[in-house]
């Protein structure tokens, strides 16, 4: 079950995204400021977070880019109440995957988080192979070299 860290400042916004997180089969985390985000990063596993925009002391486009600060492969979706072109850019370019306004469709929510991460999956998957190329890349010639010594100490 992934966690999703939910970050607003105003608690019945993270309750109601909790419980339809639940509902979805995801386990949410919950924040109501960006230093508590930011704790929570550090102490639990966190596959994807879920910021407001306006908060107080710390917004979400800061939230965002020390996020991508220390996880460069985290995945932020950040919402807000008041979208703008401008907030957008800036969310995006502090590394932001994605920026949806309020009040959420729970149903477009559910699509960016599914496809969010379906994302991350595909990352891991692909270093993993990755990986698996290097070590046959290395390991094929030792197999080889191997192969032709027994061949010459059998005949």
């Amino acid at each position: 079950m992934e966690n999703i860290l939910i970050v607003d400042d105003e608690k019945n916004i993270v309750t109601i995204i909790s419980k339809m997180l639940e509902k979805w089969g995801y386990n949410p985390v919950q924040a109501t400021s960006g230093d508590e985000a930011l704790e929570k990063i550090k102490t639990i596993p966190v596959d994807m977070v879920i910021t407001d925009l306006m908060m107080p002391k710390m917004d979400g486009i800061t939230l965002t880019g020390k996020i991508m600060e220390t996880n460069s492969n985290m995945i932020v979706i950040v919402l807000t109440g008041f979208p703008s072109i401008d907030t957008a850019v800036q969310a995006i370019k502090a590394g932001a995957y994605d920026y949806m306004s309020k009040p959420v469709q729970s149903e477009e929510l559910k699509i960016k988080i599914d496809r969010c991460l379906e994302r991350k999956r595909l990352i891991k998957s692909r270093s993993f192979l990755k990986g698996l190329n290097w070590a046959l890349i290395f390991t094929i010639p030792f197999w080889l070299i191997l192969g032709i010594i027994l061949a010459k100490i059998l005949r």
